[in-house]
């Protein structure tokens, strides 16, 4: 169930980093940044950083649990 819950934190966190990141043209290194089009519309995503940052609120949740 923690995971479950961590997905929501993961998303809108890498979200809000790659939209920064991505808008200012860069790449992130690492973080493979880049441009999906859906339905019209130029969302930045990172799936490394999607995993990173869902490990990381799974993690939260489960100590906290």
């Amino acid at each position: 169930m923690n995971f479950f819950k961590a997905l929501i934190p993961g998303i809108v966190l890498t979200w809000i980093i790659s939209s920064v990141i991505g808008r200012g043209g860069s790449k992130g290194g690492f973080l493979d940044i880049h441009a999906v089009l859906i339905q019209g519309h130029s969302v930045h995503w990172s799936w490394p950083l999607f995993l990173a940052a869902t490990g990381l609120a799974w993690f939260i949740f489960s100590t906290l649990d």
